[in-house]
């Protein structure tokens, strides 16, 4: 067994917990960054893809769905442990006291997380090992479409070139998807 083989849930959890601790330290520097950094920190694709492509990395479906969850779970850590860390603002001692709320101002985020995060690894393997056309339409619209979906619920802030992106990145996928399922299509025949 390789070093990386044996050691690949602690990269994950490394991994989910630096995605976690950047995006809310992402989106605290808007006064110094402008509000394209609190935007960016507000999508929520991204939270998608990242269990995806840890799904991506593994064979075997259960190990894909497990690895997202961790990846998941280890970036809702890494994002609260700078929400309650002095770079926020917010020392130890207050911690117990600020806590409670934050839980539950984060429940759907964190119940979302449960359930997305072992399902969107799982989406990763079957694209890895089958070239799955859903696993491919529902990590592409994540991307793609999460700005129509903000919008539809009145949650579409500036600034518009953020969403332009994120679109643009959606549709990128998924001409790689399409390529790529081609592709491998030609190699398997």
């Amino acid at each position: 067994m390789t070093w990386l083989r044996q050691h690949s849930l602690f990269l994950v959890a490394v991994v989910g917990f630096t995605f976690g601790a950047s995006d809310q330290y992402l989106g605290s520097r808007n006064m110094t960054l402008g509000l394209w950094a609190s935007t960016v920190s507000q999508l929520s694709a991204p939270w998608l893809v990242l269990p995806f492509v840890v799904g991506c990395s593994q064979v075997r479906p259960r190990r894909a769905a497990v690895r997202g969850l961790v990846v998941t779970i280890l970036a809702l850590a890494g994002y609260f442990s700078m929400m309650w860390s002095p770079v926020e603002g917010v020392y130890w001692h207050q911690f117990a006291a600020t806590w409670p709320t934050l839980v539950a101002s984060q429940w759907a985020n964190i119940v979302g997380g449960l359930l997305t995060g072992p399902l969107f690894g799982y989406l990763g393997q079957r694209w890895r090992m089958h070239r799955s056309w859903v696993s491919a339409a529902l990590v592409a619209g994540a991307l793609g479409l999460e700005p129509l979906a903000r919008s539809a619920t009145g949650h579409l802030g500036p600034p518009a070139f953020v969403w332009e992106t994120e679109v643009a990145l959606g549709a990128a996928l998924a001409l790689f998807f399409i390529l790529s399922r081609v592709t491998w299509g030609h190699a398997a025949s």
